[in-house]
């Protein structure tokens, strides 16, 4: 993953709508836009505009039966992000463990305690 998609991924998550339609793909499955109005409290056409940006971040797919679009969450993405900020959390551990180390050999050197 990019870092233009990972930041893609966090513009998609910045959006309370759009957190609320992957909660509720998660919950319920493939819906179609029509479906998830009443949970959104929202017209069609926003849910829809929503969808599109999960979509254009590849976190949902969308797929057509008959006349109707359904969109499914695409996990992926929200994998590829949680690594990336793991990796980034591991890096900050890593300078705080040195940091801790570095006042310890301080504290031992000067005689504190």
């Amino acid at each position: 993953m990019t870092t233009n998609d990972v930041q893609n991924v966090f513009v998609a998550l910045a959006d309370p709508a759009r957190r609320k339609i992957i909660e509720t793909l998660t919950e319920v499955g493939a819906k179609t836009a029509t479906q998830l109005v009443p949970g959104l409290e929202m017209t069609r056409q926003g849910v829809t505009k929503h969808l599109n940006i999960l979509a254009d971040a590849g976190l949902v797919t969308i797929y057509q039966r008959g006349r109707d679009k359904y969109y499914v969450l695409t996990p992926e993405p929200l994998e590829e992000a949680t690594l990336w900020i793991s990796a980034i959390a591991a890096r900050w551990d890593e300078r705080l463990e040195a940091l801790r180390q570095f006042l310890e050999d301080d504290n031992e050197t000067t005689g504190e305690t």
